[in-house]
């Protein structure tokens, strides 16, 4: 997976915008202004952190050698991932749903049905 997948990947859904709220090396992509993803942009290979629920977190670690507990982020709920190819992007791409979901429900019901009407 490459940078532009995954920007093209998160933008792609409902609610969400990119901003650089850490300076230029940080891309955030969040929705609803909440943050389901972040990723450096100024390393070699593509690493990106999202939130999980603390149990699959920890699952996700034992279970796969390019998932990390979250670098910088509250390790319990957040994990980082490494893009080298140990798994396929369709598991990838199913984590950032993950991601963008939890955001999805923690949203206020103001905010979820901004989200619906867009």
């Amino acid at each position: 997976m490459h940078l532009e997948d995954l920007r093209d990947y998160c933008l792609n859904k409902k609610g969400v915008e990119e901003t650089l709220p850490f300076g230029p090396e940080t891309l955030v992509f969040k929705v609803m202004g909440k943050v389901f993803l972040l990723t450096g942009l100024d390393t070699e290979q593509l690493r990106f952190n999202v939130k999980c629920l603390p149990e699959k977190a920890i699952e996700l670690r034992e279970r796969y050698h390019c998932v990390i507990p979250g670098y910088h982020m509250n390790k319990q709920h957040w994990n980082s991932v490494i893009c080298d190819n140990s798994v396929p992007d369709k598991l990838i791409y199913s984590w950032i749903d993950d991601s963008y979901n939890l955001i999805v429900e923690s949203l206020t019901k103001k905010l979820k049905a901004e989200l619906e009407s867009l």
